[in-house]
């Protein structure tokens, strides 16, 4: 009996218990209370007072859609996502295909790559301003070609701007996990292909990119999450979402609906909104690579 419920490694679903109660604390119960808060007329309330919500069914996601602001912010980060996740699929795969092939200096590479990821973002946010300022080293370099308003003060530029910085940082993580599975991918295949007179195109295309399917689809996936919590860089890049909102985001949003404004009924429905397009992205990814 006792072997039915615990199954037959009982040790291993014992250490597994203490992830599954870290899962449930910090990720599945602020996640079912931000459900709860959505169909709610809820404020937050000092320590010791008790709160009597008012059942209001879909409104605050009525009052959530219905805000240009937020729809804008949905718009921004799809633009995002256009850009960030393509970007990152292709130059992390690339680069990883080529550190591969390198023999010297390979660690020193890898190294370079990484140091972005793990740095802190405020350090790099503040040289990625000096770079893209009016008067800074791009606009410099660009002369009469740099756009007016500039990068991050353009509306049309402000999210295309940030999407790069983004993926230009996040890109040492990827590259790590696609030399991972390159080092999986059997060295007899590309002599096969070499041998039937593949050239470089080819053998990436017809080797490496099948061989790293199953890596593509974690790439996918992480980068859309990733993407979609966006807040630091727009928060700190273009001054709280800038211009006119044009680089605003949904889990920015969410902070000013409900930290700023006090509303966190209709954040908490921006947030379950934010989650289910999420998860419908995810499974989409997740179908059109094992389709292809």
């Amino acid at each position: 009996m006792l072997t039915r419920i615990l199954g037959k490694q009982p040790f291993g679903l014992a250490l597994a218990v203490p992830y599954v109660v870290f899962l449930a604390v910090v990720m599945a119960y602020p996640l079912a209370y931000a459900v709860w808060i959505s169909f709610f007329d809820y404020v937050f309330a000092a320590p010791g007072m008790d709160i009597d919500a008012d059942f209001v069914g879909l409104a605050n996601y009525q009052a959530a859609l219905t805000d240009p602001r937020v729809l804008q912010s949905f718009g921004n980060i799809a633009i995002f996502l256009a850009i960030n996740v393509p970007l990152t699929v292709v130059l992390s795969m690339i680069l990883a295909s080529a550190l591969n092939a390198v023999t010297r200096w390979t660690a020193a590479f890898r190294v370079a790559f990484y140091v972005p990821y793990v740095t802190a973002s405020v350090s790099l946010i503040g040289v990625w301003m000096l770079l893209f300022s009016q008067e800074g080293l791009v606009n410099t370099i660009l002369g009469p070609l740099a756009p007016d308003p500039s990068w991050l003060v353009n509306e049309h530029l402000a999210m295309p701007s940030i999407a790069l910085y983004v993926t230009w940082k996040q890109l040492g993580f990827y590259i790590l996990l696609y030399l991972a599975a390159l080092q999986a991918v059997p060295a007899e295949r590309y002599e096969s292909a070499s041998t039937d007179g593949a050239g470089i195109i080819q053998r990436f295309w017809h080797v490496t990119v099948p061989g790293v399917r199953s890596t593509t689809l974690i790439v996918l996936i992480l980068s859309i999450i990733i993407g979609a919590n966006l807040f630091t860089e727009p928060y700190l890049l273009t001054n709280g979402g800038g211009p006119d909102g044009a680089s605003s985001s949904p889990v920015l949003m969410i902070y000013q609906k409900g930290i700023q404004q006090g509303n966190p009924d209709v954040a908490s429905a921006i947030g379950v909104i934010l989650v289910i397009g999420v998860g419908l992205l995810s499974l989409l990814s997740t179908r059109l690579t094992k389709e292809s």
